[in-house]
């Protein structure tokens, strides 16, 4: 006489089956810090653009005793603060070639190492402190170009050269974009660190 008992469910087999594949926990930081890293690039890649093509020449009154007018020429090189501006973003447009290339490569691995996650957390923590402080030191020197100041003499500039000023008000722009996306990675970057150590 056959049984009519059902055969017992392998419980083995359908714990198996309800549980998600294992994956790395980095896999889809990856897909968030990608692109995060190309718009780093993008966007330092325009303040760069921005400030080299903000030269612009105009008859301008210098206020001297007496007044003297004639062509003069506003350049980015004028300021040491625009100076090391420039210099900070070149650096950083270099760092987001190198990490984009470092990103890219945690695709074709299942769990980036440790010791790469720790130096790309680094490396965006410490370009954020560079960024930063260039955009700080050009925002004050466009400040003054702006509003100038009375107290110490120092006469506004943005209502002659209004095209070197739009340059400047847009890689100020740029750059605190670049900001921004450093402080984000820096999180992404510590935050994948914590977990793949977990």
């Amino acid at each position: 006489m056959a049984s009519t008992d059902k055969p017992a469910a392998h419980p083995d087999k359908t714990e198996v089956e309800s549980q998600p594949p294992n994956q790395s926990p980095c896999i889809n930081l990856i897909l968030i810090d990608l692109p995060l890293r190309a718009l780093l690039f993008a966007s330092t890649v325009v303040a760069i653009v921005l400030i080299t093509t903000s030269n612009e020449t105009e008859i301008a009154v210098v206020p001297l005793t007496p007044p003297k007018s004639g062509p003069r020429t506003a350049k980015f090189s004028h300021s040491p603060a625009l100076i090391y501006f420039l210099v900070a973003v070149c650096v950083a447009c270099l760092y987001s070639i190198l990490s984009i290339v470092a990103s890219f490569s945690f695709i074709s691995k299942p769990a980036p190492p440790k010791t790469l996650l720790l130096v790309l957390a680094f490396f965006d923590a410490l370009f954020v402190g560079i960024v930063s402080s260039a955009l700080g030191a050009a925002a004050a020197v466009a400040y003054i170009g702006y509003k100038g100041n009375s107290h110490v003499g120092w006469i506004k500039i943005c209502n002659v050269y209004d095209k070197f000023c739009r340059h400047i008000a847009g890689y100020l722009a740029m750059a605190l974009l670049a900001s921004i996306i450093l402080v984000f990675l820096t999180l992404l970057s510590t935050y994948s660190l914590y977990r793949r150590s977990h």
